[in-house]
């Protein structure tokens, strides 16, 4: 059999990197045709050295030059292309079996419709391409016969508890093959017994240290407020054809239990194992095949305790922000998404405080007109909106 050529956007990233290592265990069966990331040329001259991709660029393009001197200085045989004019050539190239959709934020969606439109098999980590365009985005799975396989660990666990029929994106509805609930959990991150009236005084470090996973600085600002369970609620909506009515969130801060299925025979499937985003990479690059992710299985007689409660909206106002979007409809989430990201990258920044995200999502939603189309055009428009207007409300709550 010949091996499966991955491309991996997002690559220096925490789900690229992890990528990279499913990969090298598995170097018999799958190969890297192209790596794109941000900014990080040390680690992308490193994995290009490694794995040999026939293709490589970075987003900066004073950064993607010093990738291309250093990669010729070495002799490699990766060409350096431009990540503008020709990520799209790597998404959609004739020798691509999987594209790796890791780039956070608003800037993967693009790039991952372009995979979905050459019929790639998508791996989605880049949560942002549903909550900005769900019904878009699942129309192009469905008209171009893309296969779209969730990363996420939440999504990936759902998917592994939902009936076949339900995986494969044809629209079906969850009560006809007798699912009731989604259950999806959340640790409630690093605050979720602190005192809220010293949120004030949260730091950027006291944020970014999540107690169970290790992810990236936005990705963990959002799990400390919440607000990337927010997203998973309307990427769940999308990915699996359910209503807002449909999906419960529920803290348990273990992390071992990843999301459960609820059934109408009062039956509930969960998916467990540790916290660590190698298990969910494996099945998807694999599906429907099982492989080796350097994993260790849970061990049972060690595991004192499991714990689950409802989230705290007062606690996490920003979940329910985005559980109100999600009711609202599509211009609404692409709205809360794009203030999110512009003002967690100011409290990272040290502009405003940790409370100061909330508020300027919800002002943002609030002030702003939700009469967008639902076409690209639209979507990219409103998310644009959003961001200006984000940013307005960031300059006057600066510190």
């Amino acid at each position: 059999m010949m091996k499966k050529r991955v491309t991996i956007l997002g690559s220096t990233g925490s789900i690229g990197q992890s990528t990279l290592d499913v990969i090298a265990r598995n170097h018999a069966d799958y190969e890297v045709f192209a790596l794109v990331a941000g900014r990080n040329v040390a680690q992308m001259v490193k994995d290009c050295q490694t794995f040999n991709p026939r293709y490589a660029t970075l987003s900066c393009a004073q950064s993607n030059a010093v990738l291309k001197e250093q990669l010729s200085a070495l002799n490699l045989a990766t060409k350096v292309i431009d990540y503008d004019t020709d990520i799209a050539l790597v998404c959609q190239h004739e020798d691509v079996d999987t594209v790796m959709s890791a780039i956070v934020g608003a800037a993967g969606l693009v790039p991952t419709l372009s995979a979905i439109e050459a019929a790639k098999t998508v791996l989605l980590a880049n949560k942002e391409s549903l909550v900005m365009s769900g019904q878009l985005f699942m129309d192009k799975v469905r008209q171009h016969g893309a296969t779209l396989l969730p990363i996420d660990s939440e999504h990936n666990a759902i998917f592994q508890c939902m009936p076949e029929a339900i995986r494969d994106q044809r629209a079906q509805q969850l009560s006809q093959h007798g699912v009731t609930k989604i259950l999806l959990t959340g640790s409630g991150g690093p605050f979720r017994e602190r005192p809220l009236n010293t949120f004030q005084d949260i730091t950027v470090a006291e944020a970014v240290a999540h107690p169970n996973w290790s992810m990236g600085q936005k990705i963990s600002v959002d799990s400390a407020t919440m607000m990337n369970k927010g997203l998973e609620f309307i990427e769940a909506k999308w990915l699996f054809n359910a209503n807002t009515r449909d999906i419960e969130v529920v803290i348990h801060p273990q992390s071992m239990i990843h999301s459960m299925v609820q059934y109408s025979d009062g039956s509930v499937l969960a998916q467990m194992g540790q916290p660590d985003m190698r298990t969910p990479i494996a099945h998807a690059l694999a599906y429907p095949q099982r492989i080796n992710a350097g994993v260790e299985p849970l061990n049972f007689a060690a595991m004192k305790d499991f714990s689950f409660y409802a989230p705290d909206f007062e606690r996490y106002p920003n979940l329910k922000l985005a559980i109100d979007a999600c009711e609202l409809g599509q211009s609404a989430t692409t709205v809360v998404n794009a203030a999110n990201e512009q003002a967690v990258a100011a409290f990272l920044a040290g502009q405003i405080s940790f409370n100061d995200i909330y508020a300027v999502n919800a002002q943002t939603l609030s002030d702003m007109t939700l009469n967008y189309s639902d076409d690209l055009e639209g979507i990219l428009a409103c998310d644009a909106d959003a961001r200006s207007h984000a940013q307005q409300i960031i300059h006057a709550r600066a510190k």
